[in-house]
């Protein structure tokens, strides 16, 4: 009798302890839930702010009716399933002009060159015109069957072709390349083994785009480093002179990654002497 009478109190409290470790997980749960929602959430409504902050440094734009063109581009639509004609209407809403002799191609230098394009005023990169900025580091994409932006969840550039953010880039830099014209300069990487990646965005579109006589000449800055593995004479290289529209001429040059940053902090120094 003894006995039995301590047993069920210690069955009880043994109850108890795991009714409260249950109900505890649940709160744990439901807060990390809710958390994560809020985040998720937060996440989603960031883009526009950013696009619109982004957009309103160039002066001439109905910035919520380019946020409004843009969207149309993939809310509602598969992420995998957005081809580059999706924003058609986006390019058209804010179409390039050409800055002839200025325009800067770029392929893996994209810190150097931006570096260089915002402390001098002598070339202009894709990501230096509003179709570029509004959304340069950005990820975004649609769902089937709802009306939001998402910034998470979204496929990465090579999970399938007509991503999302792929085609974006793809598209606007087909009207990067339709613009160019004069004497066009590419900054490429001779810190790898193919400067000139037929899967790059500057080969497999770019330099397509470059139509004499409206391009006449292509000067390549092939960037050097300590550990240089390639220079102008470079296989890829010679792939890239092929790729040119018959009447473009060619020119490449060796520059230090130094010499170049140099330049960049001397604004005194005329933009030819860089390289």
């Amino acid at each position: 009798m003894e006995h039995s009478e301590y047993r069920l109190p210690e069955k009880r409290r043994r109850r108890r302890c795991i009714i409260l470790s249950v109900v505890s997980l649940l709160l744990l749960l439901i807060i990390v839930a809710v958390v994560l929602g809020l985040s998720l959430r937060q996440n989603t409504y960031k883009l526009k702010p950013t696009f619109i902050a982004r957009c309103q440094e160039f002066k001439g734009y109905d910035c919520e009716k380019m946020w409004d063109v843009f969207e149309q581009a993939y809310v509602g639509r598969d992420p995998c399933d957005v081809p580059m004609e999706a924003y058609d209407p986006f390019i058209a809403a804010a179409p390039l002009k050409p800055a002839c002799n200025r325009m800067m191609f770029w392929s893996k230098t994209k810190d150097l060159v931006h570096d260089f394009t915002e402390k001098r005023d002598c070339y202009i990169t894709v990501e230096d015109s509003l179709l570029g900025s509004v959304l340069d580091g950005l990820t975004w994409c649609g769902k089937e069957g709802s009306r939001e932006t998402f910034t998470t969840g979204c496929p990465g550039w090579t999970d399938c072709v007509n991503n999302t953010v792929r085609s974006f880039w793809n598209r606007v830099s087909t009207a990067f390349a339709d613009a160019a014209c004069g004497d066009v300069t590419a900054m490429l990487n001779g810190s790898i083994v193919t400067p000139f990646h037929p899967a790059s965005i500057f080969a497999s579109i770019e330099v397509k785009r470059f139509n004499y006589p409206r391009v006449k000449s292509l000067n390549v800055v092939l960037v050097t480093q300590n550990k240089t593995v390639t220079n102008c004479t470079n296989a890829s290289l010679k792939d890239l002179q092929k790729e040119l529209d018959q009447g473009i001429t060619y020119n490449c040059e060796e520059v230090t990654e130094t010499q170049i940053q140099d330049c960049s902090s001397h604004p005194e120094k005329p933009c030819g002497a860089c390289w």
